[in-house]
């Protein structure tokens, strides 16, 4: 399972249909948070991702991105977490942060790790890693890239019985790329048995950005790209001024990286209400894209079938 789930998706305030910036991703056991707006909390209660958030990644510290980490933080507390939590954010951050886990008079009852990330710096975890890059915003910001290491390759159970390999351990210890005896003691190498590697999947988020040449690299071939897309090109001065992205713009950084779906987000409240404009001038430039919403899900499947991942979006 790599599952996204879309908490806020409008740009600098709320509007009725729309939180501030939040989304959860859910791989296999993990659950991660990439930033968190006000009000994150509730939308994790109407859109049922649970609080048991592993590590929260915040790509800048404006407001509307990080407001929304005292009042979570507290109700996990409330709620009994014990666990420890890794906070994450860009250089400069850690002062922030540190004062938004401390405000208000109760204790958060668990650690709060904070910890600064540059680009180029990867979090590394069991069959997974973060990797953080360069965003252009006008502050000191960074976007997220969650890649999966590669997958071993299908094994031919046929072929393995046609080898004489003993059903059992023997196919194991074959498909983890060790030599086994077959049942007349000949031995038998993975590369008999086993196909290629697979690659994991690359989802990146970036969080507000210009479009950018490391926006483009980090976004490369991925399978899911969430891109700024807060204004339409007729308000470009306005994204260029402000540090953020048209939907065309967003579009075209899609179509350049060679993504396989991109989602829109991070949208100005003239347009929250209208986002089909938005998707018919982002479809100038790349068809595979949807305009986020809140409490949207987006399955990221593996790339090849065999009922191994989901798909597409509820």
């Amino acid at each position: 399972m790599l599952r996204v789930t879309f908490l806020g998706t409008a740009a600098a305030r709320p509007t009725v249909g729309r939180n501030v910036s939040g989304l959860t991703v859910q791989r296999e056991g993990a659950l991660l948070l990439f930033d968190c707006g006000e009000g994150t909390q509730r939308q994790m209660m109407r859109f049922q991702t649970g609080f048991a958030v592993d590590d929260i990644f915040i790509t800048h510290t404006h407001a509307d991105h990080f407001l929304g980490l005292p009042g979570l933080l507290r109700t996990m507390g409330l709620q009994g977490r014990t666990e420890p939590l890794g906070l994450w954010g860009p250089p400069r951050s850690a002062r922030v942060l540190e004062r938004a886990v401390r405000l208000g008079v109760e204790r958060v009852p668990f650690e709060v790790s904070v910890s600064e990330v540059s680009p180029g710096d990867r979090i590394s975890r069991s069959g997974w890693r973060i990797e953080v890059f360069a965003v252009t915003h006008g502050v000191k910001a960074v976007g997220y890239a969650l890649q999966e290491e590669d997958r071993l390759g299908r094994f031919d159970v046929e072929r393995a019985r046609a080898l004489g390999v003993p059903e059992g351990p023997a196919f194991g210890r074959l498909h983890r790329g060790e030599t086994v005896e077959a049942s007349d003691g000949t031995p038998v190498g993975p590369d008999q048995v086993v196909g290629p590697s697979r690659p994991g999947r690359r989802l990146v988020y970036t969080g507000d950005t210009r479009p950018c040449a490391s926006v483009m690299e980090a976004a490369e071939d991925a399978d899911l790209l969430i891109h700024d897309a807060t204004f339409l090109t007729e308000d470009g001065d306005r994204a260029r001024d402000t540090g953020h992205s048209t939907a065309a713009e967003a579009a075209e950084v899609a179509r350049r990286s060679g993504v396989r779906q991109l989602a829109l987000t991070h949208l100005s409240a003239r347009y929250a209400e209208v986002p089909h404009l938005l998707l018919a001038e982002a479809r100038t430039e790349f068809d595979a894209v949807v305009v986020a919403r809140d409490g949207m899900v987006i399955e990221v499947p593996f790339r090849e079938g065999g009922g191994e991942g989901g798909g597409g979006e509820a």
